[in-house]
């Protein structure tokens, strides 16, 4: 193989393990209960991540569960909302989830929907609904109470037997629920979006890949910059990185999966083809934007030798860009962290054997910056649209020590297991505190040392 599939892995990337690690949850994600009607629903402040959980509707069935918002005249409000099977589970083509934001009276303001599809992977599924003012629509434009609704939705025996496939697992399925705010801009603007959006899709960055591992979850991705960057990935697992785009710029990306044929059986997503075995679906990569709206996803077969996949390059972040008919434009419609997210199948372990996977990250962001709206009041959270040099820094020598995507610091991931580790060994407050500088210390000498290596 050439010499970018020869990836440094970070210190316990490489430890196989059949069970990928859970979804990490924002740590200060509250616990919320959706109802099962409008009534007694309880309240979604912007800004705030909740955890909640939906159960399994059975076969042909959908589960419903109401959330409240009350909202004043100026708010746009983005709702996110990503469901997660338990990794091993199984799910169906079919098998998915709709998020709508409906006004008192029962009309969705707007809707939208993520399946699992022809990959059948219990990977995180992601689907966002909105309220925006200023629009034509004047049933969601006035102040009061409306409800973000999640359906759970099941493929019917019939359906299922139809494609061949078992029912989905009756499990119940753990829910992030993201909601933020953007205000009103200050000054009138255009309505339509800007006439030149498509643009060839540049070559993509070239060079050694410098290692980085990515999170397990929306609010631990790592923070990556232009380049090209080194991970990882275990069969059934979903990695998670976020790259900072300002008002102008576009976003481009090339993933790459190693060669990995080693011993395996037979899966289940998978086919033959010349004599060969293949996963179809196997890698799939999603783009989300600052509010977790999907942006576009693409998937490839994999047969055990490298594969690469590059995502069309978005429009440039232009605050018009929200008028336009196609999603993919649409979403692209205001400046901060885009999130990456890149799923394994987990038939690639039963196939080209259980070990993690060479990936490779060719990160691009092009174009001139322009000054973005003036708004006339404070998102919330307050960091959620925009960039700053805080977090181009982050992008580029790592997300560790620095302010996360909420705005709160999130420690390296060395610094806050020793943490959890002195904790657990009851060690003092004072003895505990000089135990960790020290390890701070040895930490960032040896990332130090590591960046001077790889530059």
């Amino acid at each position: 193989m050439g010499a970018a599939w020869c990836v440094v892995a970070p210190a316990g990337a490489a430890r196989a393990t059949e069970t990928p690690p859970p979804y990490a949850f924002a740590d200060d994600a509250r616990t919320v209960a959706g109802t099962p009607s409008s009534t007694g629903s309880r309240t979604l402040t912007p800004g705030t991540t909740y955890r909640s959980a939906i159960a399994h509707p059975g076969a042909g069935g959908t589960t419903t569960l109401y959330y409240r918002l009350e909202l004043g005249a100026e708010d746009n409000v983005h709702a996110s909302v990503t469901a997660l099977p338990t990794p091993g589970s199984r799910v169906g083509f079919a098998d998915g989830i709709r998020v709508a934001v409906e006004d008192a009276n029962g009309f969705d303001c707007d809707a939208g929907s993520a399946r699992f599809g022809a990959a059948r992977s219990p990977r995180p599924l992601t689907a966002s609904a909105l309220r925006t003012v200023g629009t034509d629509d004047s049933r969601c434009a006035a102040a009061g109470t409306y409800y973000v609704v999640v359906e759970r939705t099941a493929a019917s025996g019939a359906s299922a037997a139809a494609r061949s496939e078992k029912p989905s697992t009756p499990e119940e399925w753990d829910l992030e629920l993201y909601v933020t705010s953007e205000p009103a801009v200050a000054e009138r603007r255009a309505t339509t979006p800007p006439a030149e959006q498509d643009a060839p899709t540049p070559a993509p960055p070239a060079g050694p890949a410098r290692p980085r591992e990515g999170g397990s979850g929306f609010s631990t991705a790592e923070a990556l910059g232009r380049g090209v960057w080194g991970d990882r990935v275990a069969p059934g697992q979903t990695r998670y990185y976020r790259v900072p785009v300002d008002w102008g710029q576009r976003l481009t990306a090339t993933v790459e999966l190693g060669g990995a044929r080693g011993a395996g059986g037979p899966g289940g997503a998978g086919g033959r083809a010349g004599g060969r075995e293949y996963v179809t679906s196997a890698l799939v990569v999603s783009v989300f934007n600052p509010a977790r709206m999907p942006v576009q996803d693409m998937d490839t077969a994999y047969d055990g030798s490298q594969k690469s996949t590059t995502l069309p390059s978005l429009v440039p972040v232009a605050y018009e860009n929200r008028y336009a008919p196609i999603d993919r434009i649409a979403t692209v419609r205001f400046a901060g962290w885009y999130y990456l997210a890149v799923t394994l199948h987990p038939d690639v372990g039963a196939r080209f054997g259980r070990g993690p996977v060479g990936l490779t990250l060719r990160v691009g962001v092009t174009g001139e910056r322009r000054a973005g709206p003036k708004y006339a009041g404070t998102a919330r959270p307050a960091d959620a649209f925009g960039v700053t040099g805080r977090e181009e820094s982050a992008a580029r020598d790592g997300a560790a020590g620095t302010p996360g995507p909420t705005g709160v610091a999130a420690p390296g991931r060395s610094e806050s297991a020793a943490m959890k580790v002195l904790a657990a060994a009851g060690i003092g407050t004072g003895t505990a505190l000089l135990a960790v500088l020290g390890v701070w210390t040895l930490v960032g000498r040896r990332r130090a040392a590591g960046r001077r290596v790889s530059a």
